[in-house]
């Protein structure tokens, strides 16, 4: 007699700035995006692996880093920055927010998945965490601790402090030698 053994089915939804954003502040690192999703399907069936960028309008400095995320199996998708408002002094403040765009995605795919794996520390999404729990979903949070929301931690079926993923982050990058000094 033959069995068939049913792989959980993961959907992967990363918060691309806001994990970059923590590393980068944190520790002066990158996000090894690559290892996130590895990690988040570790023997499991992958069903969607979508991330969410923001970038300036007409700024071509993204595209790189786009592509890497696309050739990794992720959907990308992106925003353009807005004009949110503008200083007393004169600074322009741009806003760009995946928040509902996030949670429409996990809602529209939620049949699809047995597990949700979100990357981002953003206690806004605590909500729709336990909506998809209510839903008899896994809801995994992988994140930076000290910028993740103690209520996301509270009601995620499991959370994962991204340092401590082996291979998470990138090399730290090794100061260039001026010339003087060569």
């Amino acid at each position: 007699m033959q069995y068939i053994v049913h792989r959980p089915r993961v959907g992967v939804f990363i918060d691309t700035q806001n994990l970059y954003h923590s590393a980068r502040d944190l520790l002066e690192r990158t996000v090894n995006f690559e290892t996130i999703l590895n990690v988040a399907t570790h023997e499991r069936e992958l069903v969607h692996a979508i991330s969410y960028t923001v970038e300036r309008e007409n700024e071509a400095t993204a595209r790189p880093f786009i592509y890497k995320l696309s050739t990794l199996g992720f959907k990308v998708r992106r925003m353009n920055l807005t004009l949110h408002h503008v200083t007393d002094g004169g600074k322009a403040i741009y806003e760009g927010n995946w928040d509902m765009g996030i949670v429409a995605d996990m809602v529209r795919m939620m049949d699809s998945m047995d597990i949700i794996v979100l990357g981002s520390g953003d206690g806004d999404y605590t909500d729709i965490v336990e909506v998809l729990q209510e839903r008899g979903k896994r809801v995994e949070v992988i994140a930076f601790r000290e910028h993740t929301a103690q209520k996301l931690i509270d009601a995620a079926d499991r959370f994962t402090h991204l340092p401590d993923i082996e291979g998470g982050l990138m090399p730290a990058r090794t100061p260039k030698a001026s010339k003087t000094e060569e």
